[in-house]
């Protein structure tokens, strides 16, 4: 994954510990009130889940934006109940549904995705080109179970994804030998 992914391994490191940091401080904030996912990619970071009132919504958003490196915060949170591990299960089948439709599909990367499923509702996460973004869309809205597909992406020119040229080394003058004697 690491080899394929379009962050730098620093960037993928960061992302780890922004959803480490922001969990632990919403846990410690919310407790068992609430259900809350922190997905950070590129140092955006989506929050899904549930809340009871639309101040937890709010004040969710401010912890996660207080937590060192995060860039922007997309809050997806719903006012409401807590939902039932049943439905926490059939949104893990439909991500894996997901997941495995974009590896079998020859025409875009899976694993330039990040996919979240809550309420059975899809996220796409990523660094991808327009067209990747459009075939991952369509991936996901022809998976069974899905009501909505939502984007959360960097869109990337096919430059931007080049690696830049090497730069030409520049003799270095020798230095002077001294004279034999």
């Amino acid at each position: 994954m690491v080899a394929t992914d379009r962050r730098s391994t620093g960037a993928q490191v960061d992302d780890q510990n922004i959803e480490l940091r922001a969990s632990s401080s919403l846990s410690g904030t919310f407790g068992e009130r609430a259900h809350i996912n922190v997905t950070s990619y590129n140092a955006q970071v989506l929050i899904t889940g549930e809340v009871l009132t639309e101040q937890d919504k709010q004040q969710a958003q401010q912890i996660v934006g207080k937590v060192p490196g995060v860039r922007s915060v997309v809050n997806e949170l719903g006012v409401m109940p807590v939902t039932s591990f049943s439905q926490r299960s059939e949104d893990s089948l439909i991500t894996a549904k997901v997941k495995a439709s974009m590896v079998d599909a020859s025409d875009v990367f899976g694993t330039l995705f990040k996919v979240v499923t809550e309420r059975s509702t899809v996220y796409l996460m990523g660094r991808v080109t327009q067209a990747e973004a459009n075939r991952a869309t369509e991936i996901a809205r022809s998976t069974s179970g899905v009501q909505r597909v939502v984007r959360v992406l960097e869109i990337v020119t096919e430059a931007q994804l080049q690696p830049p040229p090497p730069t030409p080394a520049t003799p270095s003058a020798a230095p002077a030998s001294a004279p034999k004697s």
